[in-house]
């Protein structure tokens, strides 16, 4: 007998209930007498092939009649109306074979099927599907499968459904497509305007997207079961759907109690990775043959994320792929493409999970099928803040450049993490470097990688990562690449072994008499400066001066972001001026960003604003060669700003000023910027630097907590340099104490 469906309380009426359906086509019994209720959410029904799915489908619709039985959406009948009548009451139908006009263009379906009011318009439609917009002149005919699905969805949307059914809305699709397709039915299910009944014949899909999941036996819904369980249960999946055999062979039969000990208790849900095991590997008929179970084994997959979507009549929970389970102990990531570099990477995670550390092995691939990994490429992809749609727009470079937006995000959110390291080409080494560079100062970071014996600038960034020239291409193992990737996942493993060593011996708080460290800005024309406040500070607080080079104030601000700076005087911003001037040391537009996401207390100034960096000569571009310059050295020429150029920077940094939360002492040299900028120097002009100083301080919004400071002393002078170590003071006065116990 089956089991009766749960119902779950809500405030009002089921958004679907079926109670007792019955379908026949002649003397066939289709449905038997169906009972199914889905209060919201998501609900997949699975079944292998014949059972009665789609069936179930039409009926709702009313496509097919109905010999007995209700059909109820949001508490109204459905039975005996007309098809258009149900649709138009806020069903959507997703047929399976998405059924589209080979004809017409994908903004013609888009159009034909507006109806001018309500939240999906095409336009909203383009935003969730950026790859139709892409292809929106393109016909029904002239789309992939993924695309089609894409826009039979869409179709559907734009009726405003307050219900929508979905057929097989995976068949036939790659990997990270289907991913794709499940990350966006499971959003749309969270903002709460539609619920979902997916039909489906992949377990897997089907487990990702609800729990529990429904399933179909013989025309009947035999069971509704919690999708860890199912998932989790190879011999209950060979029962209830035929993995392996035909499901009419032993479903009646699953209910065991041997007399003596009563009923067996359910499977419990797994803790770990779980195998997901594909009742149908390929798209089955009502002839299909036994599928040979080494094949069933072979095309199975690894999964370690947690349930996308949320238990029938309950909210939508946390969706971020990185809500599931973290690891309890630390642990080594080992990232890579793994339809390409599998081999290496397993290579590189077996050396370092036999000297005792944890590993985790991530997929980076931008394409083709599962691979195994303890993260899949889906899972990582659909970490992206733009979605997924770039990972499988079939262009190999926007793939890339998806999947390295992806994994940096994916990075950012995992926690326990003792290392990571990475083998790859230059596709590989720039997903994987991307990401690494987003883990704090002092993780270990290994990068193995044929482009290391170059130029790294872009690899590394501001952060500490190692750099490791693969010799051989990565591709094989063979004598040599065992011995690099060996050294490798050698060097990882102790080195996170003595990071976790560490971080387990040391205290919550800073040693007592180990000073915090405060990080400040210099070039050579502010030196002086920079020299006398380090000489006021450093009782009580340990220098970190940092070359304003660009990569300079980059590195500051990451080790203000991974909590070691605990202050800052940012005496010297000059890397603004390359930054807007097009210079060759410049900034980035995240400057002064990790200021404004930690609310630390901030003391600047406008360090040599008054110059551009070049190179020699004659590299300067030619539309500034009339400008003034003055030759550093032979390798480097400085170019004098304008008053205009400066306004421009005084409204950027005023701008960026007006961000921070936490306090702000900008102080202003209102008798030059930099040794190059003052009275008989090259630099001198104080119409140009008045127009910088007018610009910060019109842009600015003063208050107690951010207050600008303007002094009438050259920035290298003895009293600037005291102005800007007792603002700093003042700023920090209780919040630590050095070794001389002062603050």
């Amino acid at each position: 007998m089956a089991e009766p469906t749960p119902r779950t309380a809500g405030s009002g009426p089921p958004v679907l209930q079926l109670q007792g359906v019955n379908v026949f086509y002649g003397r066939s019994h289709a449905l038997q007498s169906v009972d199914l209720a889905l209060q919201g959410g998501v609900l997949s029904v699975v079944g292998r092939n014949g059972m009665g799915k789609t069936t179930m489908c039409k009926a709702i619709m009313g496509l097919v009649p109905i010999a007995s039985g209700s059909i109820r959406f949001l508490g109204e009948e459905l039975v005996g109306r007309a098809p258009a009548e149900i649709a138009r009451l806020g069903i959507g139908y997703v047929p399976q074979g998405r059924r589209l006009w080979r004809s017409l263009t994908v903004d013609e379906h888009l159009r034909l099927m507006a109806r001018g009011k309500g939240a999906w318009t095409p336009e909203r439609i383009y935003e969730v599907f950026p790859r139709l917009a892409e292809r929106r002149r393109n016909g029904g005919a002239q789309l992939s499968g993924g695309e089609q699905q894409m826009l039979a969805i869409s179709r559907a949307l734009l009726m405003n459904p307050r219900l929508l059914i979905m057929d097989e809305p995976t068949e036939g699709l790659a990997p990270v497509i289907v991913a794709h397709v499940e990350e966006t039915l499971v959003r749309l299910a969270a903002e709460g305007d539609v619920s979902i009944l997916v039909i489906e014949q992949n377990i897997g899909v089907a487990t990702q997207m609800s729990d529990p999941v429904a399933i179909m036996v013989n025309g009947r819904i035999h069971r509704v079961i919690a999708s860890q369980t199912l998932a989790a249960d190879r011999d209950l999946q060979q029962r209830l759907l035929g993995v392996g055999r035909h499901g009419h062979e032993s479903a009646d039969a699953l209910t065991v109690d041997d007399g003596a000990t009563g009923p067996k208790p359910a499977t419990a849900p797994p803790s770990g990775p779980i195998r997901i095991y594909v009742a149908n590997p390929a798209t089955p008929t009502r002839w299909s043959q036994d599928v040979p179970a080494a094949r069933i084994e072979a095309q199975a997959r690894t999964v370690t994320r947690p349930m996308l979507a949320t238990v029938d009549g309950r909210r939508v929970g946390d969706l971020s792929p990185l809500a599931g389970r973290v690891p309890q102990e630390p642990h080594v990531i080992v990232a890579g493409t793994l339809d390409t570099k599998g081999d290496e990477l397993r290579y590189i995670r077996d050396i370092i999970k036999a000297a005792g550390i944890r590993t985790r092995l991530v997929d980076l691939s931008t394409r083709g099928r599962n691979q195994g990994a303890d993260v899949s490429a889906q899972e990582v992809a659909l970490a992206s803040p733009a979605g997924s749609a770039g990972i499988a727009s079939g262009d190999r470079g926007t793939a890339v450049a998806a999947m390295t937006e992806a994994f940096r995000a994916w990075v950012g959110r995992q926690q326990n993490v003792a290392g990571i390291i990475a083998a790859g080409g230059s596709g590989g080494t720039a997903i994987a470097t991307a990401g690494m560079q987003v883990l704090p100062v002092g993780v270990p970071k290994l990068m193995i990688s044929t482009m290391a014996s170059g130029n790294v600038a872009a690899y590394v960034g501001a952060t500490d990562i190692t750099m490791m020239h693969s010799v051989t291409d990565v591709q094989g193992l063979n004598r040599v690449s065992r011995a690099v990737l060996g050294n490798g996942a050698r060097a990882m493993a102790a080195m996170a072994r003595a990071f976790m060593e560490e971080k387990a011996a040391s205290p919550a708080r800073r040693p007592a008499g180990e000073r915090p460290l405060v990080g400040l800005t210099m070039f050579g024309v502010t030196t002086p400066c920079v020299q006398q406040v380090t000489r006021l500070v450093e009782k009580d607080w340990e220098p970190l001066v940092f070359h304003a080079t660009g990569v300079g104030g980059r590195s500051m601000e990451k080790l203000i972001e991974s909590g070691l700076v605990q202050g800052v005087i940012d005496v010297t911003t000059t890397e603004v001026c390359d930054l807007m001037m097009g210079g060759i040391l410049p900034a980035t537009e995240d400057r002064f960003g990790a200021v404004i996401r930690t609310k630390l207390p901030y003391v600047g100034s406008v360090g040599a604003l008054d110059m551009v960096n070049f190179g020699a000569p004659e590299t300067i571009p030619a539309h500034y060669r009339h400008r003034l310059f003055y030759p550093h050295n032979p390798q480097v020429t400085l170019m004098r700003t304008t008053a205009d150029e400066n306004r421009r920077m005084g409204l950027w940094i005023g701008e960026r000023l007006n961000r921070m939360e936490g306090p702000v002492r900008f102080l202003i040299p209102e008798g030059g910027v930099s040794a190059l900028d003052a009275p008989g120097q090259p630099f001198w002009d104080p119409a140009a630097d008045a127009a910088l100083f007018d610009a910060i301080a019109a842009t600015v919004r003063v208050t107690a907590n951010r207050q600008i400071v303007r002094l009438p002393h050259h920035i290298n002078d003895p009293a600037f340099a005291a102005a800007l170590a007792q603002h700093f003071r003042a700023l920090h006065q209780g919040r630590f104490r050095g070794a001389s116990g002062r603050t």
